[in-house]
């Protein structure tokens, strides 16, 4: 018995006794993660895109209930759903859905509806039901409902249930937005009741850091609004707007139909997330002709003024004709000329005048093939075609935008290169962070490269003139006002080949043109009243151009 009883004692004092111990710290000992408040996120004059707000998590324990889980249900459901046209049937499903969690009675804790509002908890604490509770949890506020959806992201939760970041400025810059959570322990009684006298411990949490952004709310409330005008009336199945300062490569205003609510984020499918402008990349079409002859005034392998001596008819490259959009050739064209008609053989012209790697390496200094590096989760960047692998025909269609992929932050930022004198800028969204007492600004970090000479960057710029001028587009130009800019219709490849009736249609532009104060590209999928970026594109960018020219302060001339 004394053997048995040693070899008891031995299990449970030495082979037990670390658990054990660890078991009895969790009966007087309690800690608990204090979540740190998430940073808010403004726009340019401090107002607010995104506010943190109190919110509440409500939770039941089903074995304290005294009434029949039917009940609980009825009177809880109405305060989860909102209004609208379905609401009687949202209200049936989330009976139903409550009745299925009540019905956990081996469990002692329950979670019903995450952020719901004070005044939603005020409301149901009121009906007194027994074993219902609340958890507070931290909300996000939109003053602006939907506006910069895609901008801005929204906050969900991980695989642990602590809120993160998702998207846009929320993912990108998660970290500081988070903070540092903090910590509280102590040891309590019998009862569950602290004791005072013992040991306690608090870290407290450090609140996460505000965002000013460079977004102006009237400029993306005017570009969110047009751009939707603009989808409708030129049956478009999406678009994009972006403005940005050319010169310093702040973010005015980024704008991607179809959108969503980031307030009810998991209402929509996962393809509504991801943001258009950054992410997703298309064929541009003539607007890279504006790169292209950079590079070819650049390089001094053409003048404006060099004849281009092949533009009297159709091109031939390997077994392909190179023709004109609108099968209409100009013989003995300037460059000026081939930019004004949007004259695909004079580019080739070009193209064969700079070389496959020439171009290759004049593209990859704008930056086409790369990301941009804006401060938004998400950025995709479409590749080049390796350097030296170009043949004859890659050179001919990259000259006039096809065969080539950007997306439309890319094109943005390298056409800002010829409207700033010839430095690639990085777009910023983020003007500087913020915290109580101190405040970092983050455009100091901004580096400008040049890519193009100056010479250069006013020659182009007096062709982009001439082009909203003379071009295909210039029934849409605004009276008085020197807009410098470019139509780009480019088809879309679907299976191997190109679909002669889908094209995405863009114009990209700054404006005054000789000292612009926005640059600005607007992009439609698939227009359906019209192909062509002169009918669609085109008059959207003037419509949206119509209501910033005040704003901005730009008056017409003469």
């Amino acid at each position: 018995m004394f053997i048995g009883l040693s070899v008891r004692l031995f299990y449970w004092q030495v082979i037990k006794g670390a658990d054990l111990s660890q078991e009895a710290r969790g009966q007087y000992k309690s800690s608990k993660i204090t979540e740190a408040p998430r940073g808010n996120i403004l726009a340019s004059d401090g107002s607010y895109w995104v506010l943190r707000t109190d919110a509440f998590l409500v939770y039941v324990n089903p074995q304290e209930i005294t009434t029949s889980a039917s009940s609980i249900a009825e009177k809880l459901a109405p305060f989860f759903v909102e209004d609208g046209e379905d609401r009687q049937k949202l209200i049936i499903d989330e009976v139903n859905r409550l009745k299925g969690l009540l019905a956990k009675k081996d469990s002692s804790w329950v979670p019903l509806k995450d952020r719901v509002s004070l005044d939603v908890k005020k409301n149901i604490e009121a009906l007194k039901i027994t074993g219902v509770g609340f958890e507070k949890e931290q909300g996000r506020f939109y003053p602006e409902a939907s506006a910069a959806a895609q901008l801005l992201g929204f906050v969900g939760k991980d695989e642990n249930g602590s809120d993160i970041g998702y998207f846009g400025l929320e993912g990108y810059y998660n970290l500081p937005l988070s903070g540092k959570s903090g910590f509280l322990g102590g040891e309590k009684d019998a009862r569950g009741s602290p004791i005072l006298l013992g040991g306690s411990k608090e870290v407290s949490a450090i609140s996460g850091v505000d965002l000013q952004t460079n977004i102006d709310k009237r400029v993306q409330i005017v570009l969110d609004e047009k751009l939707k005008e603009g989808i409708e009336k030129y049956g478009a199945k999406g678009g994009t707007v972006i403005a940005m300062d050319p010169k310093t490569g702040a973010v005015l205003g980024m704008s991607s139909s179809p959108s969503y609510d980031p307030a009810k984020y998991w209402e929509y499918g996962d393809s509504f997330f991801k943001n258009p402008a950054i992410s997703d990349s298309f064929e541009p079409g003539s607007i890279f002709k504006v790169l292209v002859m950079s590079a070819g005034l650049d390089a001094g392998v053409i003048e404006p003024d060099t004849i281009c001596d092949i533009c009297d008819k159709p091109l031939k490259v390997d077994k392909y004709s190179i023709e004109t959009w609108n099968n209409k050739y100009h013989p003995d064209s300037s460059m000026t000329d081939v930019i004004v008609n949007s004259d695909n053989v004079g580019m080739a012209f070009i193209g064969q005048k700079l070389g496959a790697d020439k171009l290759y390496d004049y593209l990859a200094s704008f930056g086409i093939g790369s990301t941009t590096g804006i401060d938004l989760q998400g950025e995709g960047a479409p590749q080049l075609r390796k350097r030296g692998t170009w043949n004859v025909v890659d050179l001919a269609t990259a000259s006039f935008g096809q065969g080539v992929a950007t997306t439309p932050i890319q094109m943005l930022r390298a056409v800002s290169a010829v409207a700033n004198g010839g430095y690639l800028v990085t777009p910023r969204v983020v003007r500087s962070i913020k915290s109580e007492g101190w405040k970092d600004s983050l455009n100091k970090d901004t580096k400008k490269e040049r890519v193009i000479s100056e010479k250069a960057a006013k020659e182009v710029t007096a062709m982009m003139l001439e082009a909203v001028e003379r071009g295909e587009a210039k029934w849409t130009k605004l009276p008085g006002f020197k807009v410098a800019g470019k139509t780009g219709t480019a088809q879309i490849p679907i299976a191997g080949h190109y679909d002669a009736s889908k094209t995405n249609a863009s114009f990209i532009a700054f404006a005054p043109a000789a000292n612009p104060k926005f640059a600005m590209i607007v992009t439609l999928k698939e227009p359906q009243t019209s192909p062509w970026a002169a009918e669609t594109a085109a008059p959207l960018w003037f419509s949206i151009a119509k209501d910033l020219f005040p704003y901005f302060g730009i008056q017409p001339e003469n």
